[in-house]
């Protein structure tokens, strides 16, 4: 086995958890953001506030990336797995927000993000 099967196999937690934000980034990005998008052009926000809308959006898409360029890395240096703690944090405070956020709005709990956040901390956190 070559030294790169050998770091994916032992490092299958952080790569699974990269190709799931990697995938959310695609999903959130590109998908989601469309429908985002086409829905909130519809409301009656000001223009200003449908900018700064979009904009929170796609931070959020820009955090999945930073997220999964993160875990590769983590999983290609394991020397810097500390790295991994600020990414598994904010995604138990994102997935926790998502479910404290769906008590006051059912509307909420069907959107993955909960899923999505929680399943790529708990793979960074089995990673390291």
């Amino acid at each position: 086995m070559d030294l790169w099967q050998n770091k994916i196999m032992q490092n299958w937690f952080l790569i699974l958890g990269a190709t799931l934000s990697l995938l959310g980034v695609i999903f959130h990005g590109f998908v989601g953001g469309k429908i985002y998008k086409t829905n909130i052009n519809k409301s009656d926000l000001e223009s200003l506030g449908k900018t700064l809308s979009m904009f929170s959006w796609q931070f959020h898409t820009i955090f999945l990336f930073i997220t999964s360029c993160t875990l590769i890395y983590i999983a290609n240096n394991p020397e810097f797995a500390i790295a991994a703690y600020p990414i598994i944090y904010i995604n138990v405070l994102g997935a926790a927000y998502f479910f404290i956020l769906g008590i006051g709005n059912r509307e909420v709990l069907k959107m993955p993000g909960a899923i999505l956040m929680g399943s790529i901390a708990l793979l960074a956190w089995l990673g390291i």
